[in-house]
């Protein structure tokens, strides 16, 4: 068996297939997912029952051959995989930050090593029954979807019909796109290798515009801008966690006021939140780097909970917490909680940041926070803004992140690099989901519900007026309350029309992000 030399898996096996679920200093312990579409594997359902040391096994079926002795390796990727490994085992050891051209020399050889298995699998994946694939069937397409071509761009699809060729009198079937200066044809066997969906089958986005057919250059700098700024995102984000594991701060201290503190909380914590408790409390007041951790669990769990309980303990030191939410809604549900929790504190000051204050509510307040009169700040991406200066940030709690757009998570990125962070997330983005499956990220999962929480129910079905008078009637007549949601305002006054007439005699109102501070408030 192969011995584990780098905390990255090998470029050679499909990322998919791994899951590390925990590690040591010398070693990863790690599970291989059985994969639905290897032959060998196909009528396998559950998880290998044995650990391994290893990343792969030299007969790993998705391993490249290797000789069974297995020799050090020095190039770029084995040394920087190692350096990696010693900077997260031996935090204490102070090293240098990886530069953006060693970052850069690291993706150029991970490209070059997965070449191959890149070209082995690129066929493979799209003949597999059930895997979705951004590669399309002409013969699926509608007159209007929009399709990429690999080296011209975005077009919309016209139809398949026969033609002759240039050199040819005899007719064969052709795809044609139209783009901004012209109509392609392309034979269909062609077509079928070199045309991409621009969205998933059940979405509507448009493109901003047709790529030109005159003009393929233009689609080339797209598509080189946007593999910087992955690349950029990537060397970012590996520089990010080297530098986190070099910063130090000293542990918080478990005090008796904590405990007094935790004894007020009105409800018995589940098994899960007990665990949740202990892993956050002992990542900070027993370890001298900065706490990165996911809690994941559904809505109702007890995630805020947990927070408020790490809040607690960084407002005793006296420094200050920021808790980020992406909706106002959220945020103001925040701050009624916080704020009722710490009711009992008066020297403990919560403070609410929003678009509905006053121009003088909101100059208070960032005096207030630049002074650190305010220990605990509650807000939006305003919290993230230029004009709000932190006092003494120790703590920054972000709720739901995946809601956030680039920037603002591009700023809560340069907030991870000092502070302590705790992250709430009922469905957290794949990346946050994999940094914590590779150790990056610490994760505490909360799956069981209050003893007398009642499970959401939740139906699926094709739109029908009929289902939605039926659905809203029943709930108005419970005496409860109704959220009609829609995806973009556009629809909001037809929905509004239509529910008006269907409930003539109830109060109804719209909310939307471009609704006037009062408006929004009286709603």
């Amino acid at each position: 068996m192969a011995t584990a030399s780098s905390l990255l898996p090998s470029p050679h096996l499909p990322a998919p297939l791994i899951s590390k679920l925990n590690s040591s200093p010398t070693t990863w312990s790690i599970f291989i997912l059985t994969h639905p579409s290897h032959p060998k594997l196909r009528n396998k359902q559950k998880l290998l029952p044995f650990p391994i040391n290893a990343v792969y096994t030299p007969r790993s079926p998705y391993a490249p051959s290797t000789p069974s002795k297995t020799e050090p390796r020095n190039d770029v990727i084995s040394v920087l995989n190692e350096r990696i490994r010693r900077e997260y085992s031996k935090k204490e050891i102070f090293r240098t930050v990886m530069d953006s051209e060693e970052a850069g020399k690291y993706m150029r050889m991970v490209k070059e090593q997965q070449q191959k298995g890149l070209q082995k699998l690129k066929g493979d994946r799209e003949s597999k029954d059930g895997v979705f694939s951004y590669r399309v069937d002409p013969y699926t397409l509608r007159s209007g979807d929009y399709v990429v071509h690999k080296k011209v761009g975005i077009g919309r699809f016209v139809g398949i019909r026969f033609d002759s060729g240039k050199n040819s009198s005899q007719t064969t079937e052709y795809v044609f796109i139209e783009y901004a200066d012209g109509m392609a044809k392309l034979p269909v066997n062609q077509a079928a290798k070199m045309l991409y969906r621009y969205s998933l089958p059940n979405e509507t986005k448009k493109p901003k515009a047709l790529s030109k057919l005159n003009d393929t250059g233009a689609w080339e700098r797209r598509k080189v801008k946007g593999k910087v700024a992955i690349q950029k995102m990537v060397v970012d984000l590996m520089e990010l966690y080297l530098h986190r594991l070099k910063q130090k701060r000293p542990p918080y201290l478990k005090t008796p006021a904590s405990v007094e503190f935790e004894a007020q909380f009105p409800y018995e914590p589940t098994p899960d939140q007990k665990q949740a408790f202990i892993d956050v409390e002992r990542d900070m007041t027993e370890r001298e780097t900065p706490m990165d951790r996911l809690i994941c669990g559904d809505v109702g769990f007890g995630k805020t909970e947990v927070a408020i309980r790490a809040i607690f303990c960084i407002v005793s030191a006296k420094k200050q917490a920021m808790v980020l939410a992406p909706t106002i809604v959220l945020a103001k549900q925040h701050f009624d909680v916080i704020s009722e929790r710490f009711s009992v504190y008066p020297d403990i000051k919560v403070g609410l940041l929003s678009r509905f204050q006053t121009k003088a509510e909101k100059e208070d307040n960032l005096d207030m926070i630049k002074n650190g009169s305010l220990d605990i700040i509650v807000g939006t991406h305003s919290l993230l803004g230029d004009r709000v200066t932190y006092n003494n940030l120790g703590l920054l709690v972000v709720d739901e992140e995946q809601r956030f757009g680039v920037k603002q998570k591009e700023k809560i990125a340069s907030f991870k690099t000092s502070v302590d962070v705790l992250t709430l997330s009922a469905t957290p983005i794949p990346r946050t989901l994999y940094l914590a499956l590779t150790g990056f990220r610490d994760a505490s999962l909360i799956t069981t519900p209050p003893p007398e929480r009642v499970p959401i129910k939740t139906h699926l079905s094709s739109f029908s007026e009929d289902k939605v008078i039926s659905a809203i009637k029943y709930e108005l007549d419970r005496g409860g309350q109704v959220f009609y949601v829609l995806p973009r305002i556009k629809g909001l006054d037809e929905v509004m029309a239509f529910l008006v007439e269907s409930f003539p005699n109830v109060e109804i109102a719209i909310a939307h992000g471009k609704v006037g501070s009062h408006n929004f408030l009286s709603v």
